[in-house]
């Protein structure tokens, strides 16, 4: 990505940033070779820290708590297929993790509709959850799901997206989950090789939007 733009990346595994040197020395070294920092790390207060210690961009690419770069290429995918995708109504099938909390991070900014379907001790705080999957698809348009963390499997037996189940949403509803996604655990082998499926074509958005990410923070 980085390259296509005439930059040069210098890749450091994640482990680097899980020493003993005080994170504010380890960034007082990086900005002197970079122009921004990516990072993909499971603690969000690391690159709090890392703001607050930098002079250059750092870029949130994944951490435990969201995935904001995802949610800024999906919402860019389907404002090209849907005509009023911030009207739609959005459901995401899944547990309260990353991929979920970002959606409703996504709503907040954007302010579109956003529910959630899963067992009541996976539901994200402050989203409508209906533990009822068949319901809870009813009536909407665009739905997301997550890979199921392999000891939840059986908690979420009975929230496989099916073709059948896309059949009870709104008329040309589409089904985006977040890769990896499983054929026989969150979807349905069927769904997947069906029109519902959008995923495969979302993920040409990843470059563009990404690209653009740069760009902005770069330009700033």
């Amino acid at each position: 990505m980085n390259y296509l733009l005439g930059g040069q990346s210098i890749l450091f595994d994640p482990a680097t940033l899980d020493k003993k040197e005080d994170i504010r020395d380890v960034c007082g070294y990086l900005q002197n070779w970079a122009d921004a920092v990516i990072v993909r790390y499971p603690d969000i207060n690391m690159l709090d820290k890392m703001t607050k210690a930098m002079t250059i961009p750092v870029i949130n690419a994944l951490t435990d708590d969201n995935h904001p770069c995802k949610m800024l290429a999906d919402l860019y995918a389907l404002s090209k297929i849907r005509t009023n995708y911030l009207q739609d109504e959005y459901l995401f099938v899944g547990s309260d993790g990353n991929i979920g909390r970002a959606w409703k991070e996504a709503a907040d900014a954007f302010d579109f509709s956003l529910s959630q379907s899963s067992p009541v001790k996976y539901k994200i705080p402050g989203v409508a959850c209906n533990d009822n999957l068949k319901d809870a698809i009813a009536g909407k348009d665009i739905i997301c799901t997550d890979s199921i963390p392999s000891d939840m499997l059986n908690d979420f037996k009975d929230y496989q997206i099916s073709k059948e189940l896309m059949g009870v949403a709104n008329k040309g509803a589409i089904l985006n989950p977040c890769p990896p996604f499983y054929r026989g655990e969150e979807v349905s082998e069927d769904v997947i090789d069906s029109d519902y499926f959008v995923g495969y074509e979302f993920k040409q958005s990843l470059l563009k939007v990404q690209q653009a990410i740069l760009i902005y923070c770069l330009s700033g």
